[in-house]
């Protein structure tokens, strides 16, 4: 690997810069972050209110709001489930 001469940087910076260490990528690739689950499709009537709420969270977020609601329910559900153990 060729040396860079940081010339605009100061001394110090300079001296950092060079002694760093590429470190290579740790990070798992985007098809090992996705987790697959089991899902099971059920039919759910909701408060139009609470239906809204999770839309608009949802669109503010770039998400589905169909998976904030799944979410919020496995969090709910393995909260009280690790208590019966």
């Amino acid at each position: 690997m060729s040396k860079m001469k940081y010339e605009k940087a100061s001394a110090e910076l300079a001296e950092a810069i060079e002694q760093a260490e590429v470190i290579p990528d740790f990070l798992p690739s985007p098809d090992r972050l996705v987790l697959r689950e089991e899902t099971v499709r059920v039919t759910l009537n909701l408060n139009k209110r609470s239906v809204d709420f999770f839309k608009s969270s949802a669109r503010q977020n770039g998400v589905p709001y169909q998976s904030m609601i799944r979410r919020l329910l496995d969090i709910y559900a393995e909260r009280y489930l690790g208590e019966r153990s």
